[in-house]
């Protein structure tokens, strides 16, 4: 049995891919059309990964051989036993990364879903403040900031859809000097799963984090 080797924010693709295939197989019958969207898929989806083993590879290949819509979204439930979980992490290790926080409310870990979580994140909503836990460089690291409700829909530049946004500040210190800060700031989503639900690249958001940590 192939081990687990599908992240979080790649099965995410895999299902916007499926999701494109599945409208076009419903509104489209030249079959070359057809064809050449069922290429375009795979090809979208395995260009989110970097090298493949034969059976990965034929797995998500898989993606294209459907010609029912049940049995294509069925193909896509079934990949939850390839996706690698978010790495284990418990209160006393989040503390460790906020250390400057000392009474930090970390969410309800038993409610989370490790599966189809690409970055921990949670909203005290008494400060107004985001925490941010993502798997960086083979270590886990802690963002935090101000968050501030828009009260309307946009743009998010983590997940890249439409949903109700908030702008995230995050102060990063500059120089030697104690008092010297810059800020960093991004529009992003106020829904915790939300984001992780719609994520399908992680490139914005570790280049936020590359910025903020620089």
């Amino acid at each position: 049995m192939l081990q687990p080797f599908i992240h979080n924010h790649q099965l995410n693709n895999i299902q916007k891919q499926a999701n494109f295939l599945l409208k076009t197989m419903r509104s489209v019958a030249d079959r070359k059309v057809l064809a050449t969207v069922r290429d375009t898929a795979v090809n979208n989806v395995v260009d989110a990964f970097g090298a493949l083993t034969p059976e990965q590879y034929e797995l998500l290949e898989q993606l294209s051989s459907f010609e029912a819509a049940h049995e294509l979204q069925q193909y896509v439930d079934q990949l939850d036993r390839y996706v690698v979980p978010f790495p284990a992490v418990s209160p006393q290790h989040i503390q460790k990364l906020f250390p400057k926080t000392k009474k930090l409310k970390v969410p309800n870990l038993e409610t989370i879903d490790w599966l189809h979580t690409t970055y921990l994140r949670w909203i005290d909503i008494a400060t107004n403040r985001l925490y941010i836990v993502y798997p960086y460089e083979g270590k886990l690291i802690g963002m935090e900031g101000q968050i501030t409700p828009m009260n309307k829909n946009g743009f998010c530049m983590f997940c890249h859809r439409n949903q109700e946004l908030g702008f995230f500040n995050v102060k990063m210190k500059k120089g030697s000097s104690p008092d010297n800060f810059a800020s960093l700031g991004q529009y992003v989503c106020m829904d915790n799963e939300a984001c992780n639900h719609n994520i399908t690249s992680t490139f914005a958001l570790e280049r936020f984090i590359q910025s903020a940590s620089k």
